[in-house]
């Protein structure tokens, strides 16, 4: 049989990699690509999938190809990746670099049917083939993220209505099993003393005895592992365990062999210990902690809401929370009133306050301009903190450094010009509350240092080695979309689980209609007092072209365009030449003539405001897609806001 072209072979290898998708069909063309030019009668490749578990695929000639997984350790494989028949075969090495992705071969029931030019070419497949491996695994941990992702949103649905965990609890291990999968699901809880825990809740297995739920006593090595705070993995339960011992029993009930374990905290305790459990040893790896540690968060809110809920008018007591403490609110005046009765307001005020009692990280969403400060400042004045400070800091207003140093605070001496010690905003939140707003803006290392903070509760000031405690809540608001800044490596998949752990979505004021008339009452009310003749009311048309108008910039547009309009109403009724907006979005800013220009037919600042304005509506105040738009540095930018006035607030 003539050799085949090796270069011809392995352009058609190249092509083949980078055009299919699924690594059996890359083994099953690559059979039928080689069979006539190399005389084979089996093509084999393995892969490491992980470190404990491998794939062999075996293809025949025909493109025929068998699949098989084995896990290491395990006993052997259900079909062993060998030809019987083999007489002589061509062996490679599938490396990346110094790591081993796994192996690939030839085999032959002839004798010598394998040339040092076949050797050549598989050696060359075999690099083509980790291409093909690296590209399935990437797909693969792709397909894993976005499945934690979507599992852990069908949590909070599943979790939403439930009153007592333990009634949802099949249903939570059956959405999770998608972002981990496991064959048991177990929580246990801790009585008050600290000296017994007894399972909490179970799904996968049967729970029929009694003595399932009864109470065990603890020894202290057992204790001082199941309250430790420190996640761990069980890889083989009768090595580790042996058959004494309350977790040998637990996981003898459940004829588990292996598990990955988080603590489930409460307040300032830990509740009990979240488990995912298999019947297979070694079935849990370290990457598997951090997705069982956000389901137990998830868990863990909901039972603090079963607390703080025991008794079947809990809707109706968060209802009656939700109004007293608008009325409080609203008692104090200013421009943070929580103003709005619209369905969506409500849902948004009623989610505030169940979570409100919990130190829960809370994320808020929504266009910028929808009130996100103000929900924030509710959820502290509901909370447990809120004789605390609260503390607010805008992640998008100041330089990467600078951040760094207002959110951590410096030693005298930390860099050029600290000529002081300073507390950070962490050191001045102390008790309370710190508000992170435009978070999605924060820079990479200002980001790992903050999922230190949530995680740990510590920090260090810049230029100290001295570890200082973090007793904060953490209230997150962002206007950008966090999950695509995650595809694209700017924002950090773990810290957005600690910071999303309860996400509030505040929706633009475009779907707010019932809330527009009542907010711009509101704020003709607060601007007369500031300004020498209060308008005397709003008109009809003018209350229509409110109505009709699509607020880009939402809350904060609508009382910016109050404000203008009862300076030239000059205390008159407000009518629709009043406003600056159409029931179109407001026109862009004409561009200047070319043409002679009259005496005072031209007024720069005026141009240079308008189009700081008309930048900030169509980047819908993100104030760095606003830059962008002006050619300006985002310092800049900041200076012109402050110049004309056009500072933020939050309503």
């Amino acid at each position: 049989m003539p050799h085949p072209d090796p270069s011809a072979v392995l352009a058609a290898v190249a092509r083949l990699v980078a055009e299919t998708p699924s690594l059996t069909d890359v083994v099953s063309r690559l059979a039928v690509l080689l069979r006539d030019g190399v005389p084979f009668d089996q093509l084999f490749v393995l892969r490491l999938d992980r470190p404990e578990s491998l794939v062999a695929y075996a293809a025949t000639p025909a493109g025929e190809v068998q699949v098989t997984a084995h896990r290491i350790g395990s006993g052997p494989p259900p079909a062993a990746p060998v030809d019987p028949n083999a007489r002589s075969q061509v062996l490679c090495t599938i490396r990346q670099g110094p790591h081993i992705l796994g192996a690939t071969w030839l085999t032959s029931a002839a004798d010598d049917a394998f040339s040092r030019e076949d050797q050549a070419l598989m050696d060359a497949v075999a690099d083509l083939l980790a291409l093909a491996i690296q590209a399935a695994a990437l797909k693969e941990r792709e397909f894993l993220r976005r499945e934690r992702i979507e599992s852990l949103r069908r949590l909070l649905h599943t979790m939403a209505g439930a009153l007592d965990v333990r009634h949802v609890f099949p249903e939570v291990s059956e959405v999770v099993r998608g972002g981990l999968a496991h064959d048991f699901l177990v929580l246990t809880a801790w009585d008050e003393s600290g000296t017994s825990s007894r399972m909490y809740a179970v799904a996968g297995a049967p729970t029929d005895d009694p003595g399932f739920w009864e109470p065990i006593q603890l020894s202290e090595p057992e204790r001082a592992r199941l309250l430790n705070r420190e996640p761990y993995i069980v890889h083989d339960a009768d090595e580790e365990f042996g058959r004494a011992g309350t977790q040998a029993r637990w996981f003898s009930r459940l004829s588990a062999r292996s598990a990955v374990r988080v603590p489930l905290p409460l307040g300032t305790g830990v509740f009990g210990s979240l488990f995912f459990a298999s019947r297979e040893v070694d079935r849990f790896t370290e990457p598997d902690i951090d997705f069982a540690a956000r389901v137990a968060d998830h868990l863990a809110l909901a039972l603090s809401h079963q607390h703080l809920a025991e008794t079947a008018a809990t809707a109706a007591r968060l209802e009656v929370q939700v109004a007293t403490l608008t009325r409080e609110l609203e008692a104090r005046g200013g421009v943070r009133r929580v103003v709005g009765h619209s369905k969506q307001w409500k849902d948004i005020l009623a989610q505030a306050t169940r979570v409100a009692q919990t130190e829960t990280t809370v994320l808020l969403t929504g266009e910028s301009g929808t009130g996100k400060e103000v929900v924030a400042r509710f959820l502290h004045h509901a909370s447990r903190r809120n004789h605390g400070p609260f503390t607010a800091i805008n992640c998008a207003a100041l330089p990467d450094q600078l951040l760094e140093s207002e959110l951590f605070g410096h030693e005298r001496g930390a860099f050029t010009g600290a000529v002081a010690t300073k507390p950070g905003r962490i050191e001045q939140a102390a008790g309370g509350v710190l508000f992170l707003d435009e978070v999605g803006e924060m820079a990479p290392t200002v980001q790992a240092k903050l999922l230190r903070v949530l995680e740990e509760r510590e920090f260090m000031r810049l230029g100290s080695t001295r570890v200082m405690r973090a007793d904060i809540r953490v209230i997150a608001a962002t206007n950008r979309d966090l999950h695509t800044a995650i595809q694209r490596g700017e924002f950090r998949e773990d810290l957005y689980y600690r910071l999303g752990v309860f996400e509030i979505h505040l929706p633009p004021l475009r779907e707010r209609l019932d809330d527009i008339l009542e907010l711009a009452d509101v704020f003709l009310a607060e601007i007369g007092e500031s300004v020498g003749r209060p308008a005397a009311g709003i008109s009809r048309d003018a209350k229509d072209q409110l109505l009709a108008y699509n607020w880009p910039g939402n809350v904060r547009e609508l009382r910016n365009a109050i404000e203008r309009a009862v300076i030239l109403a000059d205390g008159g009724h407000i009518r629709g030449e009043h406003l600056p907006v159409t029931s179109q979005r407001a026109p862009q800013a004409p561009a200047p003539s070319s043409g002679t220009l009259a005496a005072g037919a031209m007024n720069l600042g005026e141009i240079e405001r308008s189009l700081v304005v008309n930048a900030l509506a169509q980047a819908r105040y993100n104030k760095t897609r606003a830059a962008k738009l002006l050619g300006l540095t985002r310092a800049q930018l900041y200076s012109r806001i402050e110049k004309y006035g056009l500072e933020e607030r939050e309503h």
